[in-house]
């Protein structure tokens, strides 16, 4: 072959392999980037994830029947958002509700009837864009018994740093983990403490330690619809806001005669009193004051003595507050100013003079505590009054009589 030959098949072959260069170099345009629902490319180049149909769980499910109607009615969405919830009972009475910031639950913000029918209505919609619907009907339980509970302290009160939150429910409890559970106890600062049962429908809480001065306490006793057991259920939810007041605290000494009463720590001033003459001798122990008085008749047929008795008496005080059930009072007693800080001639009862017994009660509450020692008397029993503090923390905490 020629030159010319050779040089025809040499360019040819140089034009070939530019056009397999060229061609290698640009073998096709690049994918395009994966994008999501909204068009957007995705930064993972991962593709989408599948568009999922919604999936609606109402709870109380379909046909359940005894529903608690202290508990809420929830709906939830999973793979999209609830769009539309109706609950109605059999009246047609709607129940309110409230839906999650994201859309994905739905629940009541109000409680049931007893003894009703509801049906409940959820519309949500999917990532696939597809709605769904469903529907339950379920009814709620009627109770044997409602139970009703009464509190102390009450709403906007102001007591003493030894005042015990108390429930008196008008039925007896069976299941008192339950209603410990609904009485809902939050106070500024944060104080520990403790239910304690007295009988089956009487329950306390109390710190370990006296309250500190200025707590502020909300008791939410949220026993609406509650089952506590053998078909009895809470009836009326009670909401109280109470304040601490100042630490007022009081020894009275049967030996000395005197009562000390420290304010906030520091002695305010020191009382000369008489207590509990022999065979009358006041009961040793902490008392916490019950209520407070003016111009009150003391009369010795409330605790069994007539008042016709040599040992009777039925006599209006100026100043009078209530330290047990059995009658035992600090009071003003005008006629024993005599022996007060000297010896002890009363009933039972904290004498003292009526100046001093007005000082006494301007400056305190109920809830203020008294103790009472040296007085040659009983033991002050737990049950007269509140005699919270005769009881030691760790029996206490044990939760008494469950």
């Amino acid at each position: 072959m020629g030159w010319g030959g050779r040089r025809g098949l040499l360019i040819g072959g140089v034009l070939g392999l530019a056009v397999v260069m060229i061609t290698s170099c640009t073998s096709g345009e690049a994918e395009p980037a994966p994008k999501d629902d909204a068009g957007k490319s995705t930064s993972s180049g991962k593709p989408a994830p599948p568009k999922k149909a919604v999936k609606i769980t109402v709870t109380p499910r379909d046909k359940t029947t005894e529903v608690v109607p202290g508990g809420p009615v929830t709906i939830a969405a999973v793979d999209g958002k609830v769009t539309q919830v109706t609950l109605v009972n059999d009246e047609g009475e709607p129940v309110a509700g409230q839906l999650s910031p994201d859309s994905t639950t739905w629940q009541t913000t109000e409680p049931l009837g007893f003894g009703k029918t509801y049906t409940a209505t959820a519309t949500g919609k999917g990532s696939d864009g597809k709605a769904t619907t469903v529907t339950s009907v379920f009814s709620t339980t009627t109770p044997r018994v409602k139970a009703d509970v009464s509190m102390n302290p009450l709403d906007g009160q102001t007591v003493g740093v030894g005042q015990p939150l108390a429930f008196y429910f008008d039925v007896d409890i069976q299941n008192k983990a339950a209603a410990e559970q609904a009485i809902q106890i939050a106070t500024t600062p944060h104080t520990d403490g403790a239910f304690y049962w007295f009988d089956d429908s009487e329950v306390h809480w109390r710190p370990q330690q006296y309250w500190a001065a200025g707590t502020k306490i909300t008791v939410n006793a949220a026993i609406y619809g509650k089952d506590f057991g053998n078909g009895v259920f809470g009836n009326e939810s009670r909401l109280a806001n109470v304040t601490v007041g100042n630490a007022v605290v009081a020894t009275a000494d049967g030996a000395t005669h005197q009562m000390t009463v420290t304010v906030n720590g520091a002695v305010a001033k020191t009382i000369p009193i008489s207590m509990g003459k022999p065979g009358h001798e006041t009961p040793a122990g902490t008392y916490v004051v019950m209520s407070e008085h003016t111009n009150y008749t003391m009369d010795s047929s409330t605790y069994g003595v007539p008042v016709d008795s040599s040992a009777g008496y039925r006599t209006t005080v100026a100043v009078a507050s209530r330290m047990s059930n059995s009658g035992i009072f600090y009071h003003s007693a005008p006629w024993s100013v005599g022996d007060q800080g000297h010896r002890n001639v009363s009933h039972g009862c904290i004498n003292m003079s009526t100046e001093n017994a007005r000082w006494l009660q301007d400056i305190s509450q109920k809830g203020d505590v008294i103790t009472v020692q040296n007085s040659g008397g009983p033991v002050l029993e737990v049950w007269d009054g509140l005699g919270d503090w005769q009881i030691p923390w760790a029996q206490w905490a044990a939760g008494g009589k469950r």
